[in-house]
């Protein structure tokens, strides 16, 4: 490589070097700055599509559950992010009348909550779903349903993990947007999910989307983070990052 190539920037979404007309920026960047602000207050304000998501689950012959937090609107979700964490009363008992019918308890739950972009997880959850368990598929894995979760945020995997009795808890839910970011899902694990964990005891797996990490990539994560979790009995700040690269076979 000489040094001219050396000396050529990378491709960023970035908003750097964007120009000057006058003082101000040119037109075309602000227009661009505006729809993009435009398309994250969407993606924030926007509803799951529940029922589509509960078609693919049983297209895919997966059982699964639609629960509802304890904030019972989008309004109240982002004005209380606590009651996002816990169930709505009717969803808690749904639930634990499920929990009784499972034996045995399930190895991992996954759990599928919107978070603050819907949007996210509309696009990228099933597709997500599908690698994570072409992976897993091999594995004495027994799984409880598919729950998913509206209005929830992500310590509310911890009551629904507890409540199974699972061993593992797999939250997919939409990231908090951003201005080149709209649909950006992430993932966290936990061990032995209950009430009170906190995030140094969970791993997480950020930028889920077509301009960030693939499926692939991130399904061979979330494999390796689950063998690694079973081996230690433990996840977050015990459980460390893979020291190489891991290549989407989940090797």
């Amino acid at each position: 490589m000489n040094k001219l190539e050396r000396s050529q920037p990378l491709p960023t979404s970035a908003r750097i070097s964007l120009g000057q007309t006058g003082p101000s920026i040119p037109t075309r960047e602000q227009l661009s700055f505006q729809l993009d602000h435009a398309l994250a207050r969407d993606a924030v304000h926007a509803q799951l599509e529940v029922t589509t998501i509960l078609r693919g689950l049983e297209q895919r012959g997966l059982r699964a559950l639609a629960l509802e937090s304890a904030a019972g609107d989008r309004r109240t979700y982002l004005r209380r992010p606590d009651l996002g964490r816990m169930l709505h009363p009717d969803s808690a008992q749904i639930l634990q009348h499920h929990a009784c019918d499972l034996a045995p308890s399930p190895e991992v739950v996954f759990i599928l909550a919107d978070g603050l972009s819907a949007l996210a997880v509309d696009r990228h959850a099933l597709p997500l779903l599908d690698a994570t368990l072409s992976l897993l598929s091999p594995l004495p894995y027994p799984q409880g349903p598919v729950v998913i979760v509206t209005q929830g945020r992500v310590a509310i995997g911890d009551e629904i993990g507890q409540r199974l009795g699972a061993k593992l808890s797999v939250l997919l839910i939409g990231e908090r947007p951003g201005l080149s970011s709209p649909d950006s899902l992430g993932v966290y694990i936990t061990w032995e999910p209950r009430a009170g964990r906190t995030d140094a005891e969970r791993n997480c797996i950020s930028n889920i989307r077509a301009e960030g990490l693939s499926y692939s990539d991130a399904a061979a994560r979330i494999a390796y983070y689950l063998h690694e979790a079973q081996r230690l009995q433990a996840t977050g700040i015990a459980l460390k990052d893979p020291a190489h690269p891991l290549l989407s076979t989940g090797r």
